[in-house]
């Protein structure tokens, strides 16, 4: 490198810097004249997105930006609406819902769609930190219990808060809820096991088959076979 390229290259570092700092000041001194000091045009106005001079930065938490209505955020569980079918943890490609399920012996409620529930919703938990948010999880859902909400600041700083837990069970609940249905199967077992042993046992008789002896004597009911007999011709020496 030669000494005029070398001085050059300072020349243009300090003409490119004064000129960021120019637009820097005009943008303030604009920015102090606006009337969006006074009175903050909300996110949700048609003319939020034409704003070129000014503030234009999002005051947030003050100001929110308009989302879709269809939007992919945060998912959410009406738990009473859940007839614990476990279709959306099946579904889910990256096993971000754990479920467990406690059988009842009658039905416990009634969605708001009208579907029975008949089991107990012991764990629901949503890990939002796996979700890829495809959405699969809302559509296979027989009762539309689980939605997408528009929420989607839940930012933490232990990821462990990214984890949702949606059942209204607390652990008494879940381990008398247990016992009963344990109770209830080691209960059908012993029934059926006393159905088996009480079974009477059919005696199915056998034809009796005549001795081959009996056979033999006892003449058939098909006709002989008629068999000629031929006779050799002798003739006579004369």
């Amino acid at each position: 490198m030669t000494v005029k390229e070398y001085f050059n290259n300072i020349t243009d570092s300090i003409r490119t810097l004064s000129t960021g700092i120019r637009i820097t000041f005009k943008h303030f001194r604009k920015s102090i004249a606006n009337k969006r000091m006074r009175n903050t045009i909300p996110s949700t106005d048609a003319n939020y997105f034409k704003q070129e001079e000014g503030i234009v930065t999002l005051q947030y938490p003050k100001e929110k930006l308009p989302i879709p209505e269809v939007g992919r955020y945060q998912l959410h569980v009406e738990i009473d609406d859940c007839i614990v079918c476990d279709k959306c943890a099946k579904i889910c490609p990256v096993n971000c819902i754990e479920i467990e399920s406690i059988k009842a012996s009658e039905q416990i409620g009634i969605t708001s769609d009208g579907t029975p529930v008949r089991l107990y919703a012991s764990k629901f938990d949503i890990d939002m930190a796996k979700c890829c948010f495809c959405g699969l999880c809302t559509t296979v859902c027989p009762t539309e219990c689980i939605t997408m909400t528009s929420e989607y600041d839940y930012s933490v700083f232990d990821i462990r808060q990214m984890n949702f837990a949606f059942s209204k069970m607390n652990e008494e609940d879940v381990i008398l809820r247990k016992s009963e249905a344990e109770e209830r199967e080691r209960l059908k077992m012993q029934n059926s096991q006393k159905e088996e042993n009480h079974t009477p046992i059919e005696i199915t008789k056998e034809p009796i088959t005549p001795s081959l002896e009996k056979q033999e004597n006892t003449p058939s009911s098909e006709k002989p076979v008629f068999k000629p007999k031929f006779k050799p011709i002798i003739k006579k020496k004369e």
